[in-house]
């Protein structure tokens, strides 16, 4: 018989306490023993404070609530961590909901394999609303190209992660350096295999995301995940002679037929017009990060 592993979820949040309340509620209906999992939700400097959105869940929940001064999901991430009593992390978001079955299947994971990185399948709940389809499809069309090899993929979303804790520890966690919900977990992935790591993908590890967009915050989204990626490519290249390099014109074309290859409720040339936004948005958010970080160092150099 196996041993039930314990379990330490974490979950980021900053203002959001309707969708923390859901949150937590899905992760009362988890089927595993509620002694062997652990729940941390870091307040990443709310204007208002939590209290009152956890207290309803003490009774179910074996949950503690920690705030901390704003400094972004990946130093959330890293204060929940370093609280944790279990010897397995598990990242969600606070606008996520758990498939009951999700820890079940990831015990059995690792209990063959303890010391990989293990991610699995988002799922959008909002699918009636086109911004959020076309940002899930998005993701969908990474995690087909990054996680192409099912024997090596090498991208996950810290929205549906988990891994032993000491290995976490010993990677150094999130880069805090990345203060806004973008790329901190496509870097923490890269700095992952290259310390010589495995990751295993597991769709049957599902969570349900409910990220209400617009226009104007799906555009804002975009953008940030542009600056998200000048830092990776900063933080991949530091040290090195090593020059960004860009995907090839292959990945814009199949990203831009990829909403005719598959299945949605939304029009396929609208979420495809959406894409070519996000692109320009994201080219923007880029050169923009590229910018402010030249900018900074001119100021450095005059001071």
């Amino acid at each position: 018989m196996l041993k039930k592993l314990f379990f330490s979820i974490v979950v980021p949040t900053y203002a959001r306490p309707e969708q923390l309340a859901t949150c937590l509620e899905s992760l009362t209906h988890l089927d595993y023993p509620g002694d062997r999992f652990e729940v941390i939700v870091v307040d990443d400097g709310s204007p208002n404070p939590l209290n009152e959105v956890v207290k309803p869940f003490q009774a179910q929940l074996t949950i503690q609530l920690i705030r901390q001064d704003n400094a972004g999901p990946a130093s959330a991430r890293n204060t929940g961590a370093y609280h944790a009593g279990g010897d397995f992390l598990i990242f969600i978001d606070d606008d996520c909901q758990i498939h009951p079955n999700s820890l079940k299947v990831i015990a059995t994971y690792f209990h063959d394999h303890p010391e990989v990185l293990l991610g699995g399948d988002t799922i959008n709940k909002l699918s009636d609303n086109i911004y959020s389809a076309a940002s899930q499809l998005l993701l969908d069309y990474l995690y087909s190209y990054y996680n192409a090899d099912c024997h090596q993929p090498s991208f996950f979303t810290s929205n549906n992660m988990a891994l032993a804790r000491d290995k976490f520890q010993q990677i150094g966690g999130f880069n805090t350096n990345f203060s806004l919900a973008a790329a901190e977990d496509r870097e923490f992935c890269d700095r992952w295999l290259h310390q010589g790591n495995k990751m295993i993908y597991i769709p049957e590890v599902t969570v349900y995301h409910a990220h209400q967009l617009t226009l104007k915050t799906f555009c804002f989204q975009h953008f940030n995940y542009g600056c998200g990626a000048f830092r990776f490519y900063q933080a991949r290249t530091q040290g090195t002679n090593e020059n960004i390099k860009v995907e090839p014109i292959k990945f814009y074309l199949n990203l831009l037929r990829y909403p005719f290859v598959q299945k949605s409720s939304q029009p396929e040339i609208l979420l495809t017009i959406l894409f070519l936004i996000s692109q320009f948005a994201n080219v923007a958010g880029f050169f923009r990060q590229q910018w402010y970080q030249l900018g900074s160092k001119v100021t450095d150099i005059k001071i």
